[in-house]
């Protein structure tokens, strides 16, 4: 069972670097650690279950924040409208994104980041991931909105970028052009 202890905190090279590929078809150890890693997620969200180990809840998890440098990710969530999300993909990657751009008005937060990094984080409001799913079929999403935003914090963690890197250093509140709020 994945616990926080497991999580790599910021300041780890790890987090820095782009993942490796996962060759295909993935390996059974591959499978089981997305397999933890979406269970990790429905457990931090758990009141109980969190409780219990102590977990911070996350709606997605990037496999190099277990200190696994493949391209691997989880996310578990409910978005705005009450939609639920529960995706483990290997090689996820954006496929298509739209012009126009959101952000969360209460900023983003991560695992592997202990403290607020107050500012807005601009994101593409549209965006369309492709990737394949534990079943080894290739999943083909269209996401919008929270969702979107969820997917591409997790996919640039599979790139070596954290998200506070795309947060305006002069002036962290200054709404991105041609954006609008996602919340």
């Amino acid at each position: 069972m994945i616990t926080m202890d497991h999580i790599i905190r910021e300041g780890d090279t790890v987090l820095r670097e782009v993942a490796d590929v996962v060759s295909l078809p993935p390996s059974e150890e591959e499978k089981s650690i997305l397999k933890d890693m979406l269970q990790f997620l429905k457990n931090s969200q758990d009141e109980q279950i969190a409780k219990e180990y102590n977990l911070r809840a996350g709606v997605g998890l990037a496999a190099p924040q277990i200190n696994v440098s493949k391209r691997m990710l989880a996310v578990h969530f409910e978005d705005f409208n009450g939609k639920q999300y529960s995706h483990a993909l290997f090689n996820p990657k954006i496929v298509s994104h739209s012009v126009e751009k959101t952000y969360l008005s209460t900023g983003e937060g991560c695992l592997s980041v202990d403290r607020e990094v107050p500012g807005y984080v601009p994101r593409y409001a549209r965006i369309t991931v492709k990737g394949i799913g534990l079943d080894g079929y290739e999943v083909k999403l269209r996401l919008k909105g929270f969702a979107a935003i969820v997917f591409q914090h997790e996919i640039d963690h599979l790139n070596g970028i954290m998200f506070y890197d795309h947060i305006n250093k002069v002036n962290p509140f200054q709404e991105p052009e041609n954006a609008t709020p996602a919340d």
